[in-house]
């Protein structure tokens, strides 16, 4: 293609009206304070601690696709594992048997398996100490268990159970490598037999009652734990993401409700089976334990005695994550994502101010507020700045048609049932929202929307911010707060990056935007992050085929992009069968954690370890470079 050529927008750019001009810009620093690691970001740090994007913010150079089952990086860089599922989590606990034939209480504490979202909590006092909240997502039958198949036992069922929910740990710094500390009085499993509290306005409502719990405040487990939050006050957010495939029915003509059905219960669980062995999940037997679970959860690292909470004024659904940042007058907020075809992006504000001075003064924070879904529109389509607008709709009962006559007895039920309250709505249904991520340098807030193999079909039109029909590639969704002040309700929204693969269908929608070329392509974003100088970090969950519209992709990967100029470079290439998820820094930022999970899915991995036979094992990595600068720098 020539330079003049390239120059023009592709079909796609003259649909939604995309080009690298069209990004919508830094614009003046945003008023509203920021977070970065927990910590209040003040205006002066946001200035001086930045660059922009005169193409010098992305220091390395774009490495090229690969099938290996290792990692890839750009010269000058080089990779450890910190922590690899059933490492034990004490010292002279029991070790990881490659067998499968360890028991469920061996899981319960040792670390989780298929790691994902990831936070750290660096010690105040000490800067060569913190701690990881890691997520445990789910499990895979294959590698857990001896025959290798569906749980065959009740004892099954529990280690299966075991695997999932979150390890936290403790890491410190020797000789400038971060490592795993064995037997840290704060190193702790929370998983799918913990018991957690319900708190905010569903607790105790009688759709949250069991025969086990009458009272409807007290819930057994975490589980399908995706993605992650940190607070300002130090404590972490687990969010329960695909939960409902954990339930099915001893009854196989079991008759589901309007919520049950929204929320994707079926008679045979998707393929975890923990209802045959495990009454709980059982849904003829205990329907209302299904509602228990889709909450995020409140976790403090710091205290291995606490409780975990699950914060139900945040409302329940698929979540991917959980997004801190905080309106100009001082109060929280939360964006969130639920991760299925067709559903909607949300965002919490609390009631009261967050209490900079006294941390555990914030410990019910979020117990108290607004929940609100967002509904975009299609944008004006201008090729040159393209621009559309947006508005936040409040979730609350009495409020935009939710009442009695459109099925909410009260709030605790719009909350409990929170999709249906935003299709009453009207919500914008969306290319699957996953990972949400507010930028330290504008306060502009990006989101993945990973695919969505049936948009223009049941009710989803191709437009707006879901520009293509049967999207298979993703884009990454960004939007600017009203007068740069997250306790705004209204926005504006534009389109980072649009994937695709140029290669095979190069001037066509499928091919992408304009800053994707066949040296940086990907399909399906999932995980982000942003560091302390603005770069953007992109980890993908894709096809890895290499074959079709996902030719020259290679494994899943991470890449870095330029917010301000688009630009995007490939940085990481994972191995064989794996997902690219979780994210976090050292405080220094000269070392990054990335998971590493379900290497080998299907075979085809003896990742990290590659012993004769080996099994592969989901990890946590730590990134550093060979003279010992920043990440990315």
């Amino acid at each position: 293609m020539s330079l003049l050529e390239e120059d023009q927008p592709t079909d796609l750019e003259q649909i939604v009206g995309l080009s690298r001009r069209g990004f919508i810009g830094a614009g003046a620093l945003c008023g509203a304070a920021l977070f970065l690691g927990g910590s209040l970001l003040s205006r002066s740090a946001l200035a001086a601690g930045v660059s922009a994007g005169n193409g010098q913010l992305l220091g390395f150079a774009s490495i090229p696709s690969a099938t290996s089952d290792t990692i890839t990086l750009p010269p000058g860089y080089k990779s450890s594992v910190l922590i690899s599922w059933g490492q034990p989590l004490h010292k002279n606990g029991p070790a990881f048997d490659p067998s499968g034939n360890g028991t469920a209480q061996a899981q319960e504490v040792q670390f989780g398996d298929n790691n994902d979202g990831m936070s750290l909590f660096a010690f105040p006092d000490d800067r060569n100490r913190a701690l990881m909240a890691i997520n445990n997502e789910y499990t895979n039958y294959r590698y857990l268990f001896p025959h290798g198949g569906l749980p065959q036992s009740a004892e099954d069922a529990r280690k299966a159970q075991a695997s999932e929910g979150v390890s936290v740990i403790e890491v410190q710094r020797k000789n400038g490598q971060w490592q795993f500390v064995q037997g840290s009085r704060y190193n702790r499993r929370i998983h799918g037999n913990t018991p957690i509290r319900l708190s905010g306005p569903a607790a105790g409502h009688a759709l949250l009652k069991t025969s086990a719990d009458p009272k409807g405040k007290k819930v057994l487990g975490t589980f399908q734990n995706c993605a992650n939050g940190k607070t300002p006050w130090g404590t972490y957010l687990t969010c329960e993401e695909n939960f409902t495939d954990c339930f099915g029915s001893s009854n196989a003509e079991h008759k589901f409700d309007a919520a049950q059905k929204r929320y994707g219960a079926s008679v045979a669980s998707r393929d975890i089976n923990w209802h045959l062995h495990d009454p709980r999940f059982d849904l003829a037997k205990n329907p209302n334990e299904l509602n228990r679970h889709g909450w995020v959860v409140e976790i403090d690292p710091f205290d291995p005695q606490s409780t975990p909470i699950k914060r139900t004024a945040l409302g329940r659904f698929k979540h991917e994550n959980a997004a801190l940042a905080q309106t100009r007058d001082g109060r929280a907020v939360v964006y969130m994502g639920d991760d299925e075809r067709g559903e909607f992006i949300y965002k919490f504000i609390s009631r009261d101010r967050i209490n900079h001075r006294h941390p555990k003064a914030n410990r019910d924070l979020l117990d108290h507020g607004t929940l609100y879904v967002a509904r975009f529109d299609a944008g004006d389509g201008n090729p040159d700045h393209p621009k559309g607008q947006g508005q936040w709709i409040e979730l609350t009962h009495g409020k935009n048609g939710i009442d009695a006559s459109s099925g909410f007895a009260d709030q605790a039920q719009v909350l409990i049932q929170a999709r249906l309250a935003a299709s009453v709505v009207q919500a914008t249904r969306m290319d699957r929202p996953e990972w949400i991520v507010v930028s330290p340098k504008d306060g502009q807030v990006y989101c993945t929307l990973t695919n969505n193999s049936k948009r223009g079909e049941d009710g989803m039109p191709v437009g707006g911010p879901n520009p293509r029909e049967k999207n298979v590639y993703g884009q990454i969704l960004r939007w600017r707060t009203g007068g740069d002040d997250h306790g705004s309700l209204n926005f504006s929204w534009d389109l980072f990056v649009v994937a695709g693969n140029p290669g095979v269908h190069a001037g066509k929608p499928k091919g992408g935007s304009s800053n994707i070329t066949p040296q940086n392509m990907f399909n399906s974003p999932d995980g982000l992050g942003f560091d302390k100088a603005g770069r953007l970090w992109i980890l993908t969950d894709g096809d890895y085929s290499n074959s079709g519209d996902f030719a020259g992709m290679g494994n899943n990967q991470m890449l870095c992009a330029d917010p301000d100029s688009g630009e995007i470079r490939r940085f990481m290439v994972g191995p064989v069968g794996c997902e690219v998820t979780g994210i976090a820094f050292a405080p220094d930022h000269k070392t990054l954690f990335v998971g590493i999970q379900h290497p080998g899915e299907n075979g085809g991995s003896t990742f990290p370890e590659h012993l004769p036979n080996g099994k592969p094992r989901s990890s946590v990595m730590a990134i550093t470079r060979e003279d010992g600068g920043i990440i990315g720098a």
